[in-house]
């Protein structure tokens, strides 16, 4: 088994930034992909972010490009999403989601294993 904690979520005005962190613990796999995603009330959940599971390569949706960061700390089992330049269109529950498999692609939630409990942003205009 496999948890994963988000924190870091809030409310914040359009322009601001916000840092999110996720801890992953349990039974992980020296190699795994991590990625962010989001769900927006009424909307299905969209990818954000990821690292591929080599943790060198990154991946991010075109509405976030430039504006977002993914990062890790191996030490501290921990994956970021700094978030910059927020705008409305980014308030959403956002969570974080493990695979150990490989895939050719990080978009897909369904090749999720594990999923955090998710943390809210909010942007205010």
């Amino acid at each position: 088994q496999v948890q994963l904690v988000e924190s870091g979520g809030g409310l914040v005005q359009a322009g601001g930034s916000l840092r999110l962190s996720c801890v992953v613990s349990g039974r992980t796999f020296s190699r795994y992909a991590m990625g962010w995603f989001r769900q927006a009330p009424g909307k299905e959940r969209e990818f954000v972010a990821a690292f591929s599971r080599s943790g060198i390569s990154t991946y991010y949706a075109d509405s976030v490009k430039g504006r977002f960061t993914i990062s890790r700390d191996n030490a501290k089992n921990t994956v970021y999403l700094q978030m910059n330049s927020l705008k409305s269109e980014d308030t959403a529950v956002y969570y974080c989601a493990y695979r150990s498999s490989y895939s050719s692609t990080y978009y897909n939630p369904d090749e999720y294993d594990y999923w955090g409990q998710g943390t809210q942003v909010t942007v205010s205009s």
